[in-house]
């Protein structure tokens, strides 16, 4: 088995996407081209770093146009710096 192993504070997140075709509730296609990429993607692998406060598998928002794309395994995933990466999503109870 393969994994990707970031070094040098890089982290790797998962930004494969649903490849089904899009369509407007009138039925109008909507090509890859023109849909809106989201900045959120769940953390899969990261390089050692001291006291970070992400692990693999937490969902994070990171800065948009950062990092590089890569297809690795027939999955695209993107490798970003640690400070790319704004925050962490984390589920809280209500009040």
């Amino acid at each position: 088995m393969k994994e990707l192993q970031p070094v040098n504070q890089n982290v790797v997140l998962d930004i494969s996407e649903d490849n089904a075709e899009k369509t407007t509730s009138s039925g109008i296609i909507i090509p890859d081209t023109a849909k809106e990429k989201t900045n959120i993607a769940p953390v899969v692998w990261m390089s050692a770093i001291d006291n970070s406060e992400i692990v693999p598998g937490d969902i994070v928002v990171y800065k948009p146009y950062s990092g590089t794309e890569i297809e690795f395994e027939s999955k695209k995933y993107l490798v970003v710096q640690y400070s790319e990466i704004l925050a962490k999503i984390v589920e809280t109870d209500e009040i």
